[in-house]
């Protein structure tokens, strides 16, 4: 058709959910009636001597009506003749309807309202038409006329050889003669439902290959369908921006807790916070460029000293990450640095940075991502040794 052109892709799982949630799904109601049928022929010797047994029970009370005749007592026999069928027939009903509901639930259960609305698609004469001499139509009445004749010849087949047999039924005892026809009903209930499901299974495979054709998809809409359900980058790059620029402005509203800002002297800046009892001081801000100056600028209206340290500022930016704790190389440096400002006493608004005399010799270290990996071996040998759940 020429609304398939270049729809090669299979159907993406949100396609395939978006068709069952439409009532678009294969399905075969063959399944569920043969089955069904399965079921009812399994029980068919349970339910023959259910029948047996319930209708020995009756005829043994017609002696006794008969020996007392009155309406109460033929009321009363006639009113076990509904609960006898019911007991006997009851099981075998039940059964089969189970297997029916079952084999419909085998092939997806999905409700939908969608086909039973009145559509102008469904009243056009014109879709009316196709339906009925359409490829689908053809495929259902070659299917009922493949179910009759092949199911004719399973039963003609089998029906030659018993039908003979049942026609001698003089030349041997009665007995044998009704186990006969029972034996030979029974394997012709079989072979028809054994070729009834085997066309139920043909007919689910062409409606699944149909299904699943009419459901294929171009990589245009394989394309959009990617876009609508990851987003499309346009919005997902305007979200991120903004969660960054929440992030950023939390960090610069922590500047106001720090004890000291560390600088370079523009172009890098990192804000210590110490807290002893929660260990060595911790990064509560960095950042570089006009980050920096937003967060010296923070530092100035909040008067948290602010000390130019170049080697210092800049091996911690290179080292830590926001949250992190000072490597122990550097207890050192940043002990002096603290004790400076903490002799020093509180700046004011308008005071620039302060310089500590002298410095103290810097240890070599390694990057953030290899320090981030020491201290997590750290942390992880600390709780085994203290027997923590990891």
């Amino acid at each position: 058709m020429a609304g398939d052109e270049g729809k090669t892709e299979k159907p993406t799982p949100k396609r395939l959910k978006d068709a069952r949630r439409q009532g678009q799904f294969p399905r075969t109601p063959d399944a569920s009636t043969w089955v069904s049928i399965a079921a009812g022929t399994a029980l068919i010797p349970h339910t023959v001597t259910a029948v047996h047994d319930q209708f020995v029970q009756l005829l043994a009370l017609l002696p006794e009506v008969a020996g007392q005749p009155s309406p109460e007592a033929v009321l009363g026999v006639l009113a076990r003749v509904p609960w006898a069928v019911l007991a006997s027939v009851g099981p075998l009903s039940l059964t089969a309807a189970g297997a029916a509901v079952l084999a419909a639930a085998a092939q997806g259960v999905h409700p939908s309202g969608k086909m039973l609305k009145p559509t102008a698609k469904r009243m056009n004469p014109k879709q009316g038409i196709k339906r009925m001499f359409g490829t689908k139509a053809v495929w259902e009445a070659g299917k009922a006329l493949a179910k009759v004749i092949v199911i004719a010849l399973v039963v003609w087949s089998l029906a030659r050889n018993l039908i003979p047999e049942l026609m001698a039924g003089g030349l041997v005892p009665l007995a044998v003669t009704f186990e006969r026809a029972r034996s030979g009903m029974t394997t012709l209930m079989w072979w028809t439902v054994v070729t009834g499901l085997l066309l139920a299974l043909l007919d689910y495979g062409y409606v699944r290959h149909t299904v699943m054709k009419q459901l294929r998809m171009s990589p245009h809409e394989i394309k959009q369908e990617h876009k609508q359900s990851e987003g499309d980058p346009l919005v997902k790059g305007a979200i991120r921006s903004k969660q960054m620029a929440m992030s950023r402005n939390r960090m610069l509203g922590a500047v106001a807790e720090a004890d000291v800002v560390l600088v370079n002297p523009t172009h890098f800046a990192v804000a210590l916070k110490y807290e002893p009892f929660r260990g060595a001081p911790r990064v509560i801000a960095r950042g570089a460029g006009a980050l920096a100056l937003k967060i010296r600028e923070r530092a100035r209206e909040a008067r948290v000293p602010v000390v130019e340290d170049q080697p210092l500022t800049r091996l911690l930016y290179r080292v830590c990450d926001l949250g992190d704790e000072i490597p122990a190389e550097l207890y050192t440096a940043v002990a002096r640095i603290l004790a400076f400002v903490m002799a020093a006493g509180r700046p004011s608004r308008t005071a620039g940075a302060r310089r500590p005399l002298h410095g103290v010799e810097l240890p070599e270290l390694p990057a953030r991502s290899a320090m981030r990996a020491r201290r997590a071996r750290r942390d992880r040998t600390a709780r085994a040794g203290t027997g923590a759940p990891g």
